[in-house]
């Protein structure tokens, strides 16, 4: 897992567990996760954005 170990992941959450605070933890990964399931639709249909993106040039 990108060359960590469970003793430096550990050390991360508590970084951040002391930068944002515990009520913020969940937002953030929240917001991650959005993010992330987003990124992944676009790499299992790109076709569908080129489209759109090559309609609005014909339009023009």
């Amino acid at each position: 897992m990108f060359g960590l170990g469970w003793p430096e992941i550990v050390i991360i959450l508590v970084v951040a567990v002391l930068i944002f605070g515990p009520k913020k933890i969940p937002e953030l990964g929240s917001a991650l996760g959005k993010t992330l399931r987003g990124f992944k639709e676009e790499l299992d249909n790109p076709e569908d954005e080129e489209q759109k993106f090559l309609d609005e040039d014909e339009d023009e």
